[in-house]
């Protein structure tokens, strides 16, 4: 049987972009598990705790409140009984995120509205531009 790959607090800070003191942080708040230590003391992520992490970390870009997933994760731990509510939680959360998507295509919009108006006004200045050159 292969052991599990382990992590320092400083390789799943590389891997994940979060500080160290957010890693602590999330396991002071139990959003993530409490953390094996070596012999010395230090941290020893598992590839579990990895994962965990990454799953935070798509939540948290969604926006969503930290006491929102220290709720979703509790539901987690106490197992199969929660999937409906855990089911429930992230559908509804889906919702607001469908909403963001939203309101970023309208915005992208916008954006490419500008530039366009913009790549008119430049055209527009070197036409003239050049008029102004020949005649």
């Amino acid at each position: 049987m292969t052991q599990e790959k382990m992590y320092t607090i400083q390789e799943i800070s590389e891997k994940t972009g979060l500080s160290k003191y957010t890693l602590r942080y999330y396991e002071d708040i139990e959003l993530i598990d409490p953390v094996t230590r070596a012999a010395n003391g230090h941290r020893c992520y598992s590839e579990s705790d990895y994962n965990r992490i990454i799953m935070l970390l798509r939540l948290r870009k969604t926006n969503m409140p930290l006491d929102e997933m220290k709720y979703f994760i509790g539901l987690y731990r106490q197992g199969g009984e929660t999937a409906g509510q855990r089911r429930d939680l992230l559908a509804e959360h889906r919702k607001v995120v469908e909403a963001q998507i939203d309101e970023l295509c309208q915005i992208l919009e916008f954006i490419d509205y500008k530039i366009g108006l913009y790549e008119e006004e430049e055209l527009h200045y070197e036409q003239q531009h050049e008029i102004s050159l020949t005649g």
